[in-house]
């Protein structure tokens, strides 16, 4: 096993079946796998779905995965492998080879993956990012499954449970033991879904400042309002505590307890 990009392959037979139901699948979906390893979830996919571009960074297991065809292949005809690095490639340009007959424009896509622990946060970035999929299945160390679900007031609410729940709807599904992994990890792991909003609440071209806004806000997470806000905006208290008083906001609050939706009305008050 390539020990230098720190995987661990998924191998329960039930536990995969469940990850393939998350992401509903149907006889017309392209889905993008994101570190496809050894193809386990790969051959579990694609009998059930149109087209799968199974992405494996590791040269050696790429190659072996896409080796054969026929009887001797590893995958299913309807398997695409590709050597590459998920966060460099563009999703548009793998979907351009599918052959499938709907053009390229209108084919709706899908992601699923067990995401390396230093890869998931750009990862789901570059997933609430257009071309967004219609749906995302991820497999995340139970720490990050707990921040992405996490509501207002949880000691695991901040600054990536503010950004992803802005645009998407998450769901946490379900654990997944280290057991269930050769080699098993040292943490827990969990399967979330994530729906895209159809009306985000941050728009295409806010989201890059209103992620720095928010990272701003959480570093001084045991801050009170009043004093977060001027040190991130260098306004006067008396200008901030009229901004949020029209915002109907307690100036000694925490931006711990903000909901994504009072976090979006900050950020176009204070934040541009």
């Amino acid at each position: 096993m390539p020990r230098r990009l720190g995987q661990h392959f998924l191998f329960d037979p039930s536990i995969l079946d469940r990850i393939v139901d998350a992401l509903e699948p149907a006889s017309d979906d392209v889905v993008i796998e994101i570190g496809a390893g050894k193809g386990t979830l790969t051959r579990r996919l694609a009998p059930r779905v149109g087209w799968v571009i199974a992405v494996e960074k590791d040269a050696r297991l790429a190659m072996e995965l896409g080796a054969g065809r026929g009887e001797q292949a590893r995958v299913p005809d309807n398997v695409t492998v590709v050597e590459g690095d998920a966060l460099e490639l563009r999703w548009w340009d793998l979907i351009q080879e599918v052959p499938l007959p709907a053009p390229r424009s209108q084919l709706p896509f899908k992601l699923v993956g067990n995401l390396p622990y230093s890869i998931t946060t750009p990862l789901i970035a570059k997933t609430l990012e257009p071309p967004e999929p219609r749906l995302a299945v991820f497999l995340v160390q139970r720490e990050v499954a707990d921040r992405l679900v996490a509501p207002p007031g949880n000691k695991t609410y901040g600054a990536l449970s503010v950004g992803v729940q802005s645009v998407a709807v998450v769901e946490r599904l379900f654990s997944v033991p280290a057991g269930a992994f050769r080699p098993p990890p040292r943490v827990e792991s969990g399967v979330v879904r994530l729906r895209l909003r159809p009306s985000p609440l941050v728009e295409l071209a806010e989201r890059v400042p209103f992620r720095r806004f928010v990272v701003g806000m959480f570093s001084r997470r045991r801050k009170q309002l009043r004093r977060v806000l001027r040190a991130q905006t260098g306004r006067s208290a008396e200008a901030v505590d009229l901004v949020l008083n029209d915002l109907g906001l307690d100036p000694t609050a925490r931006p711990e307890v903000l909901e994504p939706q009072m976090f979006v009305r900050l950020f176009r008050a204070f934040g541009r």
